[in-house]
């Protein structure tokens, strides 16, 4: 089963039935209760968080990844299909965890649960089980970008720091857990909501529209990309947009301003 990266609710029915799809729902447990695409697993989104002080909103530790692999049934001939309740983020976010262990057979959901919704397609309120499993994990940290590697390509043409925080977050103007505000020196802003069609269905825009104002801001596929927010949360949705229009070298820092705007000596501009 081959299916996009960004999948639309239409494409998902055609292969509701078929046994290699997973489909993981990141929506509040009380939500996916409420009703779900059939067949959907739920996932809690802290499970895709280290949860450990003093940086808890990392990546999970190895152990930690091989136990979330287990308890969604994850194999390597599993087609994942992600979606929330929060327009999207840590869809994006587990995307990112996905691809980190070697597993890229995943897909979107466009629209969210909302899309499916939309186009008269059925829910369950079944609590569905995964059958647990072994995933051979095989991480990839070369899509994790840590301090050490953001402060020694700080001025390097090459890389290019996405901040998908608010504006106001940006400025420094609202500081939010940290001791600092501002922005990585040379970061470039672009809201990740901004990266959705605005209106109340959150659907990604266009890619030739995206790309036009990526590249306003020198965010360009021939770079290497490191995008962050303030936990790696919103920075999930930005990820998947980098990867849907085609960046390789896109990179997540995971511990996003929660540890940048913390640490004593790290620079910083408003």
């Amino acid at each position: 089963m081959t299916l996009p990266l960004l999948i639309e609710a239409s494409e998902l029915n055609q292969h509701i039935n078929d046994p290699k799809l997973l489909i993981i729902d990141l929506s509040s447990e009380e939500n996916y209760q409420k009703g779900h695409i059939p067949g959907a697993i739920h996932l809690a989104p802290s499970a895709l968080l280290l949860g450990q002080p003093p940086i808890p909103n990392k990546l999970p530790s190895e152990e930690q990844l091989q136990k979330l692999c287990s308890e969604i049934g994850l194999t390597e001939d599993k087609h994942v299909v992600v979606y929330d309740d929060q327009k999207g983020p840590w869809a994006g976010r587990l995307i990112w965890t996905l691809n980190i262990i070697g597993h890229h057979n995943c897909s979107f959901l466009n629209g969210q649960l909302q899309s499916w919704v939309e186009a008269n397609f059925p829910l369950e309120k079944t609590i569905n089980k995964a059958v647990n499993a072994h995933y051979p994990i095989d991480l990839n940290t070369q899509l994790v970008a840590d301090v050490e590697f953001i402060t020694a390509h700080l001025k390097d043409p090459n890389v290019q720091i996405w901040d998908a925080r608010s504006q106001a977050e940006y400025t420094g103007e609202k500081v939010i857990n940290a001791n600092k505000g501002g922005h990585i020196p040379s970061a470039q802003h672009m809201e990740w909501t901004d990266c959705l069609i605005a209106d109340d269905n959150p659907r990604i825009k266009p890619a030739d529209e995206l790309l036009s104002l990526l590249t306003e801001k020198g965010i360009t596929p021939d770079k290497t990309i490191i995008t962050h927010c303030q936990t790696h949360r919103r920075s999930g949705l930005t990820y998947l947009v980098a990867r849907y229009l085609g960046f390789t070298d896109i990179r997540c820092y995971d511990g996003s301003w929660f540890e940048w705007g913390n640490l004593a000596d790290t620079p910083v501009e408003k």
